[in-house]
């Protein structure tokens, strides 16, 4: 204790403190080291796999939005289309003076029906344009997901070798944290 500039250390104080501030060595030493950077870079694939998801399920929804704004479109197609039989069918039964104006309603429900269709077609390929980038984005999520997994395995085997004290383990840690980490660089790229 330290009252007045006295200070007492208990037996195994001097080594806690020589091992706090000494390089880390021998098996022990090295495994910690290497799991504290496995499992930093973990934590960034973890984070990227849960980014990729999210974005999956976003894209996923943005397709839904446009597959009902075309359903939405092709029901106002249809209706037109009813509009244009009903005026059609006013050309056959009416007299001939009053033929004219059905069929320029056939004509602008013709029209109209092109432009819905445009219309429509473009919100189908958006929607498909969605639904590939939500693929995409879920592919990279199980690719990242994989990286993840594969450097918990390989910190799971770490602490195996240190509780067994075998070496071929922390060989095993070494592969298992490279194949993560190939499999991450592999989700980076895109692959």
């Amino acid at each position: 204790m330290s009252g007045h500039g006295f200070h007492v250390h208990g037996p195994h104080d001097h080594e806690i403190e020589h091992a706090a501030h000494a390089d880390p060595k021998g098996l022990a030493g090295k495994l910690a080291v290497i799991t504290a950077i496995l499992a930093t870079v973990g934590a960034m694939f973890s984070y990227m796999g849960g980014l990729t998801q999210a974005n999956a399920g976003l894209y996923k929804n943005d397709a839904a939005i446009k597959k009902t704004e075309a359903a939405n479109q092709w029901a106002y197609f249809q209706s037109k289309g009813n509009k244009q039989n009903m005026a059609e069918l006013a050309v056959m039964l009416v007299p001939e003076e009053k033929k004219a104006k059905f069929l320029q309603e056939v004509d602008r429900y013709k029209s109209e029906k092109a432009e819905i269709m445009l219309a429509a077609q473009k919100l189908e390929a958006e929607s498909k344009a969605f639904d590939e980038r939500s693929e995409h984005e879920m592919h990279q999520h199980h690719r990242w997901a994989q990286a993840t997994t594969a450097l918990q395995v390989s910190i799971a085997l770490a602490a195996i070798a240190l509780l067994t004290k075998k070496g071929w383990m922390g060989a095993a840690t070494l592969v298992m944290g490279a194949i993560g980490i190939a499999v991450g660089i592999g989700a980076w790229l895109h692959l």
